[in-house]
């Protein structure tokens, strides 16, 4: 099976491609690096020639709320289209748990109007919504960085190892299209500052991590269930703890 992989360099990108050419299948890799861009379709066309699947894992650059917007809108219509043209059989996009949920998120906004965008197609599909990665925790702890603590949500959250993430979608990606959407998240479900402060221990910062139920997240409040599965999930098998112990 020919699987072409939109972002395919980057974090989840590159270990999908890695997993499926383990697997057997002709994975592609494609990527602005690679001489393809969805958002202006150079080199599109010549890169879906023949591909079964595409996988869209691709992040936007600048998450500007008006920048991250035009990214997924355009790279989603200019996929979709050349995929038709190509005769693609299956479009799988990685999303984000709770993007109806969080209107004051730009990201968020972005990637809910990418999903409309597949849904509306006329190629079928498989939407993969996940938590947040573990990997993202320490860049996430340093934009609550105040005065020398961390100061971040104390609300629930569930993240997921990016592996689980790519085991899932390699599934996915080569099953039959569900033309719906699945959530995916983390083992462990426990308050935002929890998560944040045992990654910072592990790395040895021992700046104390607050947990404020008013403290923003990338722009906009949550609560208990604005990051997480409301209804069924399929959940990875990597705990907090073994992915530091990882490290």
């Amino acid at each position: 099976m020919k699987i072409v992989v939109i972002g395919g360099t980057g974090l989840i990108g590159s270990k999908l491609v890695a997993k499926l050419m383990q697997s057997g299948h002709e994975a592609v890799a494609a990527s602005p690096k690679s001489g393809v861009n969805a958002v202006t379709g150079e080199g599109l066309a010549a890169a879906l020639a023949g591909a079964d699947v595409v996988v869209d894992v691709a992040n936007a650059p600048s998450w500007e709320p008006a920048a991250v917007l035009d990214f997924f809108q355009r790279s989603s219509t200019n996929l979709v289209a050349t995929e038709g043209a190509a005769g693609v059989k299956h479009h799988v996009a990685l999303s984000i748990v709770g993007t109806e949920r969080s209107p004051d998120n730009a990201y968020f906004r972005a990637k809910l109007a990418q999903e409309t965008i597949i849904k509306s197609s006329s190629v079928p599909y498989s939407i993969v919504r996940a938590t947040q990665f573990f990997e993202f925790l320490g860049a996430i702890a340093e934009t609550g960085a105040i005065g020398g603590k961390i100061v971040v949500p104390s609300a629930l959250f569930q993240p997921i190892a990016a592996d689980d993430v790519v085991d899932r979608l390699a599934e996915v990606a080569t099953g039959q299209p569900l033309n719906g959407t699945i959530d995916i998240a983390g083992p462990e479900k426990a308050p935002f500052n929890e998560f944040i402060a045992r990654r910072l221990k592990a790395s040895g910062d021992t700046r104390t991590v607050v947990g404020d139920p008013t403290a923003p997240y990338y722009g906009g409040p949550i609560d208990d269930k604005s990051l997480n599965p409301l209804g069924e999930a399929r959940l990875g098998k990597t705990s907090l703890a073994a992915w530091l112990a990882s490290l």
